[in-house]
């Protein structure tokens, strides 16, 4: 008994959702990946569409080819993503428009050391530019970053070791 049903054939009898979700589950994280460009959005994005598709089984599991369907929702939600990033970014944009940040200056001749900064382990890198840039202290660095203050001076050591030998100067 084959009858057609929103442009999907249907079957007599589904396989099981969770053979069904083995077997699909990589190549549809793909498709999301591909058309998202972002490895948690396409994560995201098939569990939705594999969610969908869990809730609808029994009609789902009844098409010729359910992958083609669960593939049809990710393609649609990605458009949405897509839609809903774009819209977030113009209204970020229309912000910061209104309203200039003023940034630390960075004098152009500490470019190269900044950018050193920025090549540390991330807690090293947190804890100089704590430090340095906006003249923390110790204290006030270990508080930001939520550890004890022997910790803040372990990463800004690492740090400033680091930094020397990545900038090549002596300790």
């Amino acid at each position: 008994m084959v009858r057609h049903v929103d442009e999907m054939q249907v079957i007599a009898r589904p396989e099981r959702f969770d053979v069904f979700y083995q077997r699909e589950y990589r190549a549809v994280v793909g498709l999301a990946y591909a058309l998202s460009g972002s490895r948690l959005a396409a994560e995201d994005l098939a569990q939705e569409a594999f969610m969908t598709a869990h809730q609808h089984w029994e009609k789902v599991g009844m098409y010729e080819s359910p992958g083609a369907w669960v593939r049809r929702v990710v393609s649609n939600k990605s458009v949405s993503l897509y839609r809903r990033r774009a819209a977030e970014a113009r209204a970020l944009a229309r912000v910061a428009l209104d309203r200039q940040i003023a940034l630390p200056q960075l004098a152009s001749n500490d470019a190269e050391f900044w950018q050193a900064v920025r090549s540390l382990p991330r807690r090293q890198a947190q804890a100089i530019a704590l430090h340095y840039l906006e003249d923390r202290s110790v204290a006030d660095v270990a508080a930001i970053l939520g550890c004890t203050e022997s910790t803040a001076r372990v990463h800004l050591h690492k740090g400033r070791k680091n930094l020397a030998g990545r900038l090549g100067v002596s300790e």
